[in-house]
């Protein structure tokens, strides 16, 4: 599969360095097998040695044309080459609501005092009345130009009606009923769904910033999961849907949903990067090294749909089958870490841009390590995706090594009917029964422990890597068929911890913000399509906008965390401890820092 891999440079290219440098302490090229000796070790920028003048642990030998890989010399593994520029800039895109609010100041940016807040006083300012509206008034005493502390719904007709449209688009109203109900249009819609989006940042920043600061807690057990959604065509002429992805990360114990992010970027324009792409050269530079390397170029989308069917592997409709056949597709991808396959049904959106899907998981990963500064330890529950594995090894190589930090994958048969989903329970409770006649002596939690156990000798080996899995002995009508694979095992648990550990691994937190999802979010419920040709389709109520799902989906999170409680009477940020009750639309609608 692979050959040896020259880099082939351009005269005016000048010098490239053999890996992708290292951009604000991301560097993710190296071996993501845990086990390994060079887990968590760069490849060394030197041409043919390492440091110290010895031989590097790498080689670079190539997947394909213009995709160089690494070759670990200890376990032999193939990592592909990353570029952590790109990394770094969709880490800047997904967490930029978390820096620091501005500080209100003399609007002259010529004056001294424009780096100087109000919370100077007297020194640099004086109180000039209020304005109409009934907000705080300044004069600056260095250049005399006077400015307003204005609240968020300054210069908006109906601000009344925020609270209206923010309830019903969490509770599933189409856009143009919510014009009726609110008795407003369209493009007031819209423009409130920014003024929300603004709204639901600052006020989830405010709270999300106490982990920012190092907040503890003791444990975490994370579930990964992607969901995807259609945006539907807008031209008769070009019927073709684009296709994206989230990735969402839940907390099993408290439901806490730390992020929901979308492998797109509405503030790219598309015609300028694609035009400087096409002067640069970018299509003939190797990907990890290219200046737009984590966006989707035409150039790249139409060679991925050509190849993409090829690579498409189905199970035979067995747990054990589906997860054989998932390792397959991911062995034949010139990039493991690369899970979209595009088709001829589907483009590129026409404003903004589609972004590699891996380099959104990765970005995801590190920006939840900045979160959880102050975590204890940390357990992640993933989907088996290959890309979220590298993502998830490589953003947490120092707490996994450490030992701070776990990683399963979890599977789960969903294709299951309701018929059969009762038949794995009624089976499942059959066996515990019979444990119970067995043994006694033993409380239930003592017998999970020994029934997993049981399973944990008897676990089977699938796919080429050779992973090991556990067939959960305890199925749910959410979950009924589940396996579990500890990706990071270094046999330093005894045998209860391991099987402890097992009984936990669940995907139910953020299986269960993705249906609600679905339920509670008109523009992204699962798709009703209408027949059309070439299996082109037009969705109901999708989306045409791929920036309204990046809005929404922040939206609902905040919303979903902070003013929906559970049976207990407690939201999800009650339970981790960021908010102390249950929070008010209003409180949000109408935040303020």
């Amino acid at each position: 599969m692979y050959g040896d891999f020259l880099l082939q440079k351009k005269s005016s290219s000048g010098s490239r360095p053999r890996i992708p440098p290292e951009i604000a302490g991301i560097q993710v090229n190296f071996c993501k097998k845990p086990t390994c000796s060079n887990y968590g070790v760069a490849a060394s920028q030197l041409p043919a040695k390492g440091k110290n003048g010895k031989p590097d642990v790498y080689s670079i030998v190539s997947a394909g044309k213009g995709f160089p890989v690494l070759k670990c010399h200890s376990c032999g593994e193939y990592p592909p080459l990353k570029s952590n520029a790109g990394i770094q800039e969709e880490l800047e895109r997904i967490s930029f609501y978390l820096s620091p609010p501005g500080v209100l100041s003399c609007p002259n940016d010529t004056c001294s005092n424009h780096s100087v807040g109000i919370s100077a006083g007297s020194a640099a300012y004086q109180a000039f009345g209020k304005t109409a509206a009934g907000a705080k008034r300044y004069r600056c005493k260095s250049c005399g130009k006077t400015f307003a502390d204005s609240p968020p719904t300054a210069n908006q007709r109906t601000s009344h009606k925020n609270k209206t449209v923010f309830t019903l688009l969490m509770n599933k109203m189409p856009i143009r009923r919510i014009c009726e109900v609110a008795d407003i249009n369209p493009k007031t819609v819209y423009d409130k769904i920014n003024f929300l989006h603004n709204q639901c940042l600052a006020f989830v920043a405010h709270r999300e910033r106490k982990l920012l600061d190092g907040m503890a807690v003791r444990r975490l057990y994370i579930g990964v999961d992607r969901q995807d959604y259609i945006v539907n065509w807008s031209r008769r002429e070009d019927k073709r849907n684009v296709q994206l992805s989230a990735v969402g990360s839940a907390d099993n114990e408290t439901g806490y949903v730390f992020g929901m992010h979308l492998n797109y970027d509405p503030s790219l324009d598309t015609e300028t990067i694609e035009t400087d792409a096409e002067l640069i050269g970018d299509c003939d530079t190797p990907y990890p090294f290219r200046k737009y390397a984590r966006q989707w170029l035409g150039c790249d989308y139409d060679k991925a749909v050509k190849a993409g069917s090829s690579k498409r592997h189905a199970g035979d409709g067995t747990l054990s089958g589906d997860i054989s056949s998932t390792y397959e597709e991911a062995d034949s991808r010139e990039d493991v870490e690369d899970f979209e396959l595009p088709t001829n049904t589907s483009r590129l959106p026409g404003k903004g841009m589609q972004i590699h899907g891996e380099y959104t998981l990765y970005a995801h990963f590190f920006l939840l390590k900045k979160l959880f500064g102050g975590v204890e330890k940390v357990r992640f529950f993933l989907d088996q995706d290959s890309g979220m594995r590298a993502a998830c090894l490589g953003a947490f190589h120092e707490e996994i090594k450490d030992r701070r930090c776990d990683a399963y994958y979890v599977r789960i048969n969903k294709s299951l009917t309701v018929d059969e989903k009762q038949r794995a329970l009624a089976e499942s409770r059959k066996v515990f029964r019979a444990a119970r006649a067995k043994h006694p002596e033993m409380d239930n939690s003592e017998l999970n422990l020994l029934l997993i156990k049981e399973r944990m000798s008897a676990m089977a080996e699938i796919g080429q890597w050779k992973d090991r899995w556990l067939t959960h002995p305890f199925p749910n009508m959410s979950e009924p068929e589940k396996a579990v694979c500890y990706l990071t095992d270094y046999a330093d648990y005894d045998e209860d911890h391991q099987a402890w550990l097992y009984n936990k691994a669940s995907m139910h937190a953020i299986d269960c913000f993705f249906m609600q999802v679905r339920r509670r979010l008109s523009l992204l419920e699962r798709p009703i399509a209408s027949a059309s040709s070439a299996r082109r389709m037009w969705y109901g109520y999708s989306a045409y906008n791929p920036e309204s799902i990046v809005k929404l989906l922040d939206i609902f999170r905040v919303y979903y965390n902070y003013c929906l409680a559970g049976k207990d009477g407690q939201t999800p940020a009650m339970r981790i401890g960021l908010a102390r009750g249950l929070v008010s639309p209003d409180d949000i609608v109408y935040f303020r820092t």
